[in-house]
């Protein structure tokens, strides 16, 4: 059986945080924070910043390996997942142990095969579906913390719930109320990334985000070469920046703007060439067939550099959120003809996709309910209740959105507008720094 990644940081990596002072007893008994989530988007906006403010308060292993409290992470099975998931959280250093979602069953029947647990310790969701860290904790026998964005399905079973909102705290059943304190959204947090710390040459720039699971990378990228390639014909002074996800790779771009990719055959552009700028601090390039330049961000998170762009163009996801809260205009993509984009999407559209006698309907059904229900896809849509970005689903083609986008781009005040309704909805940063005191307050109660 595989063991879950171990890694060992200096201990004076933090030495310059105010640390908080926990009872003596803390510091006598072992105990652990369990961090759970799925995919990469909860990866990088909620449970990266979450373990970075820990550190910052709290002595804890790896960093401090004689720390008698340790920092864990458990990957859980879903199905938005890329599988790279444990790579990408282990390049951050943040975790003593990281357990891969293809073991959380086994882990969950039999624990001690990946290790000692301590007795005391929380079990935190962040991520996936909440009824897997209730079976963990319960398993562990450690109390339990549910981050609930929209609502909180099991209240009985935690011990805490720190809620996004008034709202989600009001749909919490009166008598588990008293458990539950609102925190504010996390991704709010994401507008302290400066543009300072990674400013990009002058330019008009458009991102581009194709997404990064398979389902969504084979429609996307072809996809968004294409717009790029006819939006950069429109408007010859444009630039264009595409955000490498830490669960992907710039080889998996390129296989999926070649023959690999059936797709791809049915757009006019693909990947010529990918080149360096020759100097260290520089991008990577992206060269399409059509001689298009392409800027790659594969540093992570790239909130910085987005920060800049006057213009998104984005599938679904999580994408939409984190371009949300940095207050970028976008425009949301979501071409229902081909089929796979549909089999990647939560709940009851994504198994309807995955139904043979849905496939050829489902792009009609989508129109239909969205026009009868108001249904929306896009976060700040959700959100809002109404529409804040123009969302685009249906039989759509790249000239269609390349067009659209030099309409934005040539209209700054509607951009402008766009920004400023995206900040309204965005929140009060600080609900990483909320949500960490009340992951601190329950360590308290645990050793009292």
């Amino acid at each position: 059986m595989a063991s879950a990644l171990r890694v060992q940081v200096s201990p004076s990596a933090f030495s310059n945080y105010n640390l908080i002072a926990l009872p003596s007893k803390f510091h006598q008994e072992a105990g652990v924070v369990v961090l759970v989530s799925n995919g990469p988007g909860e990866l990088a906006t909620w449970v990266r910043p979450v373990a970075e403010n820990l550190h910052s308060k709290l002595l804890m292993r790896p960093f401090a390996e004689d720390a008698s409290l340790g920092l864990r992470l458990v990957l859980v099975p879903c199905p938005n997942a890329t599988g790279s998931e444990f790579n990408a959280a282990s390049s951050w250093g943040q975790f003593e142990q990281i357990y891969p979602a293809k073991y959380f069953w086994n882990l969950l029947c039999f624990p001690r095969r990946y290790g000692p647990w301590p007795s005391k310790g929380i079990v935190v969701f962040l991520g996936g579906d909440q009824f897997w860290s209730v079976l963990l904790s319960a398993r562990l026998g450690y109390r339990h913390l549910t981050y609930a964005e929209w609502i909180a399905r099991w209240p009985q079973w935690n011990d805490c719930i720190a809620a996004m909102s008034p709202r989600v705290r009001d749909l919490v059943p009166r008598r588990f109320r008293e458990r539950c304190v609102v925190v504010g959204d996390l991704m709010a947090d994401l507008s302290g990334f400066s543009m300072k710390d990674s400013p990009l040459p002058s330019g008009e720039w458009v991102a581009l985000l194709p997404g990064s699971k398979k389902a969504k990378l084979s429609v996307g990228v072809p996809f968004l070469l294409e717009v790029s390639d006819r939006l950069a014909k429109l408007r010859p002074g444009c630039r264009f920046l595409l955000p490498v996800a830490p669960t992907i790779s710039v080889d998996v771009l390129e296989s999926f703007s070649g023959s690999k990719n059936p797709i791809s055959s049915l757009y006019q552009s693909s990947i010529a060439k990918v080149s360096s700028n020759g100097s260290d601090n520089s991008l990577r390039t992206i060269t399409t067939t059509q001689g298009t330049q392409i800027s790659l961000e594969e540093s992570n998170p790239s909130y910085g550099s987005l920060s800049q762009c006057a213009l998104a163009l984005t599938t679904v996801g999580a994408n939409t959120a984190e371009l949300g809260a940095l207050g970028v205009p976008m425009i949301v993509i979501v071409p229902t003809q081909h089929i796979s984009v549909m089999q990647a999407w939560d709940g009851v559209l994504g198994l309807l996709a995955r139904v043979p006698c849905f496939r050829r309907s489902i792009g009609l059904f989508v129109s239909a309910w969205r026009l009868r229900k108001g249904g929306f896809m896009a976060w700040p849509n959700i959100s809002a209740g109404r529409q804040v970005v123009p969302e685009r689903v249906g039989k759509i083609l790249p000239e269609d959105i390349a067009l659209e986008a030099s309409g934005w781009l040539s209209e700054p005040e509607r951009l402008k507008g766009q920004k400023e309704d995206l900040r309204a909805l965005r929140g009060r940063p600080g609900a990483v720094n909320a949500l960490t005191d009340e992951i601190v307050s329950l360590l308290e109660r645990l050793y009292i």
